[in-house]
Formats: structure tokens, sequence, C-alpha cells
């Protein structure tokens, strides 16, 4: 006679069964996940590339609204070029202004930035910190100028000897991670005016 309150546990098969179909869910589920990974991999890296340069165009920008006369009292414009811009900007928000430069490194977008030291006060160009600001840039690739420059009449100043008549700024970077297919070429555009040196106008 069967005992009322008998526990019936599983058996060994049934233990096999069960752990072969959680097993198979599991790869099922990994799998997808690793599939998912895979084929949208390109489309991860160049969202994060894309990021990276909005990020560091955006910074760019509100650096060169800043622009000011240095602690030296040179003028705020130091240097002009198709791929690199320096000025004198206080980009910290300290006491000090700092000696600023934008420019390409291959694919890279880097800024370089130069503090104040001693007395008088001077900058040591020795003492800059390089940091990348965005990668996979491709603008010597498609042969697109980094930076534009602008006069106070919206004339564009190509002269590079003449950085007192640059008031307005354009900065345009093309990013893709993957060089060998253009038509995901992505193209951020924005401009900034100095305003200390419009106002000084």
């Amino acid at each position: 006679m069967r005992h009322p309150h008998t526990i019936k546990g599983f058996t060994l098969i049934e233990t096999v069964v069960a752990l072969s179909v959680f097993t198979v869910i599991l790869g099922s589920f990994v799998g997808s996940i690793s599939f998912f990974y895979r084929s949208n991999a390109h489309a991860l890296e160049q969202a994060f590339a894309v990021n990276s340069a909005r990020k560091g165009i955006e910074q760019m920008m509100k650096d060169v609204r800043k622009a000011a006369y240095s602690d030296e009292g040179s003028y705020p414009v130091i240097a002009i070029a198709d791929d690199a811009f320096s000025f004198y900007s206080n980009v910290d928000t300290d006491s000090y202004v700092e000696k600023v430069r934008y420019f390409l490194d291959d694919t890279n977008l880097k800024k370089g930035i130069v503090n104040s030291s001693g007395s008088p006060l001077i900058y040591d160009d020795g003492t800059e910190e390089v940091f990348i600001l965005s990668d996979n840039v491709r603008n010597d690739a498609q042969s697109v100028v980094l930076f534009s420059y602008y006069n106070a009449s919206g004339t564009p100043v190509t002269n590079t000897a003449s950085t007192t008549d640059v008031i307005f700024v354009t900065a345009d970077i093309i990013v893709n991670v993957n060089p060998l297919n253009v038509v995901n070429d992505f193209r951020l555009r924005s401009s900034a005016t100095m305003r200390n040196i419009r106002e000084a106008l």
C-alpha cells in the first residue's frame, strides 16, 4: 500500500531531458545575441565614431566662441590652416587663458592645450597636452578642408597670414569607420563667431 505522503522526484532520464532542453534554449539565446552584434558591429562602431565627432566639434566651437587675448597680450588668433587652427581661449573657465590648437593628424582630430605659467606669464609649447577628440576622420581622404575662415563681412579669409581678419570659423568633419564604403560617410558641420573679437570691432 502506497503511503499518501510519498514525494516522487525527477528520474535520471527526466533530469537529462530537462537539462538538454535548457541548454538548447540558452544556446539559441546566446547565438542570437552574438549574431546581432556581429551583423551590427559596423553600425555600432559608426554610431560611436559619429557621437565622438559630434562631442569634439561641439567642444571646438565652444572654445572658438571664447577666443580671447592671451595672458601675454597676444592677439586671439595665432595661426590658420585648412587642417589646423591655433588660438587663445579660456577653455577651463579659470583665471587664465590657454593656448589651444585643434588639428587633424591622419584620421584623428586632436586638441592641444598649453597653459600659461611663470612670472611674467608665458606659453611653453613643450608643455602642450594633446588629446584625441575623434578618430576615423576622413577629411584628407575626401579632400575636404577641416576649417574655413571668414572676416566681419562674411568674405572667406584664404591668406594664412591674415589672422587678424578672422572673425567667423566653420568646421566640417567627415566620419566613417569603413573607408572603403564612402556611402557611410557622415558629415558634421558647425560654426562659431569669436565674440570677444567681434565686440572689440
